[in-house]
């Protein structure tokens, strides 16, 4: 599920709600899910038990002492009845503005060796969510297949990375794109000497 932050500096880097990186602002995914999780006033346990998690782990990623994978990551969101690009605080403008690649908020994963940048605003009116996903080497999407309830086109913008389809692995390089269907169970990785980074299109289901 995920792995323990091993060390003070960790810890306090990723305890932060907010940490400016180069123009980029990195969020704390434990603050993000604590924050929706008491403004929808769920228990630990409960949330826990809507994403297949232990209250133990939630209790962990809360507080910022273990890292989710970006499987882990999903499962939670949905947990929270949201995506993942739902989790950046972010507020949705009135009319299109666009997001400045130099001031994308971001999300880390130490376990998947992966960041999370969003691309759109988290409304609710919009039909699309645009991350684009950096995964760094020996970095994965989770240790295990997952799937997704809505489908969603993934494009390789650079570097080169592996997708396990059910008994099938494919390798996927610069400018490969591929749809995968909703409840399609696959598994990203990059074995390559250098970070990958990958634009997945999201549809989001209707709640």
């Amino acid at each position: 599920m995920g792995k323990l932050v091993r060390n003070a500096s960790q810890q306090k880097a990723v305890s932060r709600t907010s940490q400016r990186m180069g123009g980029r602002i990195e969020q704390s995914v434990g603050e993000a899910i604590r924050r929706l999780r008491d403004g929808q006033r769920l228990s630990v346990r409960t949330l826990a038990s809507k994403c297949g998690f232990s209250a133990s782990f939630i209790s962990q990623v809360e507080l910022n002492q273990a890292s989710p994978s970006l499987s882990s990551l999903e499962r939670i969101s949905a947990g929270l009845g949201l995506t993942v690009g739902q989790l950046f605080v972010m507020t949705a403008p009135a009319s299109p503005v666009p997001i400045k690649a130099a001031q994308r908020p971001m999300l880390q994963s130490q376990w998947s060796r992966a960041q999370i940048e969003s691309l759109s605003h988290p409304s609710a009116d919009h039909k699309l969510e645009a991350l684009m996903i950096t995964l760094h080497p020996g970095g994965s999407s989770g240790g295990q297949l997952h799937s997704r309830e809505t489908e969603f086109l993934a494009i390789v913008f650079s570097g080169e990375v592996r997708l396990q389809l059910g008994e099938t692995t494919q390798v996927l390089r610069r400018g490969d794109a591929i749809t995968i269907p909703p409840g399609t169970a696959h598994r990203w990785e990059n074995k390559a000497d250098r970070a990958v980074q990958l634009l997945k299109v999201i549809a989001r289901s209707v709640l």
